[in-house]
């Protein structure tokens, strides 16, 4: 799948791309299917929320189940990263965030480089996240909300927030907050089960709790230039993987039909 010159000037101008239908019910379906065992595992790369009752994110997926390795290297995935972000382009961080019904806590407002180049050393925000709903995203259920234009800023002063939610995060305090949206506005994630969203590492955006009835789970797959790859080794591989070799994409049936020559 190769993104159109209207897409990639629509990204190069908000910072986002929402593509709505690009995977199937029956792939959501069966990702859905593979990420339902891995919630009962009881493990540090599942995290709960800050109640001990829910899962907040569940990372490393590729690393713990055959169908989310093929999915990291779907090419509805990778070729878009590769137009966007170069060829050679490694695994950097593979999850699924989740907000479950009436009790999914907030993201704070935060841009991912902030992250990426104080804890990991990534010396550039070159690192592109692609993400699929894997619920219907609504404006009740904790839907993702994006500044459009402020991956246009350089990077933007941030401070840890330890204590507010169960993860650690660099986040962007209130009074640039309110300046970044007076100058781009809002735009919620919101869409069908299957929807992807791209969007770089200055791209500043946060989620609010859920207090709805209905779930809401997001995987996110973060691809990193190989040239840009982290300097420091602080964090645990299931927050930012150490294996360098460029993504290869895989055939574009590859979740539907995992045949010997897709894995």
């Amino acid at each position: 799948m190769k993104l159109s010159g209207a897409q990639l000037e629509t990204f190069r101008r908000d910072g986002l791309l929402i593509l709505p239908g690009l995977f199937s019910a029956d792939e959501v379906a069966a990702i859905r299917a593979a990420l339902a065992p891995l919630f009962e595992e009881d493990c540090d790369a599942n995290i709960r929320e800050k109640t001990g009752a829910v899962a907040r994110t569940v990372m490393g997926l590729h690393q713990r189940s055959e169908l989310f390795s093929r999915l990291v290297r779907h090419p509805r995935l990778v070729e878009p990263a590769r137009q966007i972000a170069g060829r050679d382009l490694y695994i950097q961080q593979v999850k699924v965030n989740v907000k479950a019904a009436f009790e999914g806590d907030v993201w704070q407002w935060h841009y991912d480089f902030a992250t990426h180049h104080r804890d990991d050393g990534v010396p550039a925000p070159q690192a592109l996240n692609l993400h699929i709903l894997l619920d219907d995203v609504s404006h009740y259920n904790g839907p993702l909300y994006f500044i459009p234009g402020s991956h246009r800023h350089e990077p933007l002063p941030t401070f840890h927030d330890v204590t507010s939610t169960s993860y650690p995060l660099w986040v962007v305090d209130r009074e640039t907050v309110t300046g970044l949206i007076a100058e781009g506005g809002i735009t919620p994630a919101i869409g069908p089960p299957g929807t992807v969203l791209i969007f770089g590492d200055l791209m500043v955006h946060g989620s609010p709790g859920n207090m709805s009835p209905w779930d809401r789970a997001i995987f996110s797959l973060i691809l990193n230039p190989v040239a840009n790859a982290q300097t420091a080794f602080a964090r645990p591989e299931y927050k930012h993987h150490t294996d360098f070799t460029p993504v290869v994409a895989l055939p574009d049936d590859c979740l539907l039909a995992p045949h010997a020559a897709h894995v």
